[in-house]
């Protein structure tokens, strides 16, 4: 059922309407907002948009946030504020293309309250300002470019806010972690051109080479490359003790399983980022996939919520297996916060029809501060909701059955 303004509110809002930002003020009683006012009749859906890669070798992470909303739809008993809720997944693909055509379908559905998702960074870079200027909030839940939440973000990002922590903070633990821990000096470093890898990759940088440590040269790859030989020959001729490559499932599969057969690589340790906390990984590097290690949040029950461990019991009864991949807890806490946010500003009448003003909406999304499944949310004016504790986990085993965060791969830091 689609949602329009009734008649007489519609009346109302002739003449209240004022050009403001993304959307226009309006008037509906009983709520006037400066952008805009979402009429739910009584007994319509309340749509709640998302977008995640669902198709492809990186599918994991999307199908394991996607899991992570519908959880948190079925505590709140499939109900939001009289209405009952309703899922609208678009397949996004982690591509700038495929967040571009997920959020303009999104965007044109005038039912749509709140956009959730995506995972990749690539995905919200076009999608955002699209999605804002239709007055949609969006949450990420897996997206970690620091330029999504940057303060000097362009107007376009105003509506963006992320459960998933900055790669400002991962690249900076990381980097701590492979110099001081490790006691690595020399790394090669290897991107995709992504915005999550690129970005990910300069803050490692930045605090690896202020530490002391040597950057020997910084490769530029495609996610669809398949050759790595004549790369990994040139990285094994400088002899680095680290290649760091926060890339995704294809390429990182690609890599692990040529760097095994490549001369002067044999003890050079490989170490991913977020994106290859899934079960996908050690299928595409096969037995390359021992010894590969990876950094990702800290999991424990003191850095996560203290909800986290009945919430993955919750996952397996529902699905029938444990989490596929490593971001269920933030997709889970993007879906919270914007249902309470939703429960605080909307109004509904005696006839039983719903407002939900949308700079309202934003600004309770924005005012976030509770505990979530994946620890403290606490947004600030940029969005940043989550923090971020660095964990480092290794691949033991070479079964993709056996993938179980803390186990397969195994948590060996902190």
């Amino acid at each position: 059922m689609k949602h329009r303004l009734t008649a007489a509110g519609a009346l109302m809002a002739i003449g209240a309407f004022v050009l403001t930002g993304p959307g226009f003020a309006e008037t509906v009683p009983p709520v006037t907002d400066p952008l805009g006012v979402l009429v739910l009749p009584k007994g319509a859906p309340l749509e709640i948009g998302g977008y995640w890669v669902l198709s492809g070798p990186d599918a994991g992470l999307g199908v394991d946030q996607k899991r992570g909303v519908e959880l948190a739809i079925e505590d709140w008993k499939k109900t939001l504020v009289g209405h009952p809720i309703v899922l609208d997944a678009q397949d996004s693909q982690c591509s700038a293309e495929g967040g571009q055509l997920a959020a303009t379908k999104l965007a044109s559905n005038p039912n749509t309250v709140v956009v959730i998702g995506p995972s990749c960074s690539s995905e919200a870079t076009p999608a955002a300002p699209i999605l804002w200027k239709a007055g949609i909030v969006d949450i990420g839940t897996s997206s970690t470019a620091p330029s999504l939440t940057a303060a000097g973000r362009s107007a376009g990002f105003h509506g963006f806010a992320r459960t998933a922590f900055s790669d400002a903070d991962q690249g900076k633990g990381d980097g701590n972690y492979i110099f001081s821990v490790m006691k690595a000096k020399k790394v090669v470093t290897i991107h995709d051109g992504s915005p999550y890898a690129s970005q990910l990759v300069a803050e490692f940088v930045k605090t690896f080479t202020a530490l002391g440590g040597t950057v020997l040269s910084q490769e530029a790859i495609q996610p669809t490359d398949v050759d790595m030989h004549p790369l990994l020959t040139r990285i094994a001729a400088e002899k680095p003790d680290v290649i760091y490559m926060p890339i995704f499932v294809a390429a990182a599969g690609q890599i692990a399983r040529q760097a095994k057969t490549t001369t002067g690589l044999e003890k050079t340790q490989l170490i991913g980022g977020g994106s290859l906390m899934t079960g996908d990984i050690i299928t595409a590097a096969g037995d390359a996939v021992l010894g590969m290690k990876i950094t990702y949040p800290d999991i424990s029950p003191e850095a996560m919520g203290k909800g986290y461990p009945d919430f993955v019991e919750k996952y397996k009864t529902a699905y029938g297996e444990p989490p596929i991949s490593g971001w269920h807890a933030m997709a889970y806490d993007a879906a919270a916060i914007a249902f309470k946010a939703i429960e605080k500003v909307a109004k509904t009448d005696d006839e039983g029809t719903t407002y939900i003003g949308k700079q309202a909406l934003r600004d309770a999304i924005f005012a976030t501060d509770t505990d979530g499944i994946s620890g403290r949310m606490k947004c600030d004016a940029d969005g940043e909701c989550a923090q971020f504790h660095l964990g480092v986990y290794e691949y033991v085993n070479t079964d993709p059955t056996t993938f179980k965060i803390g186990d397969n791969p195994k948590k060996i830091y902190p």
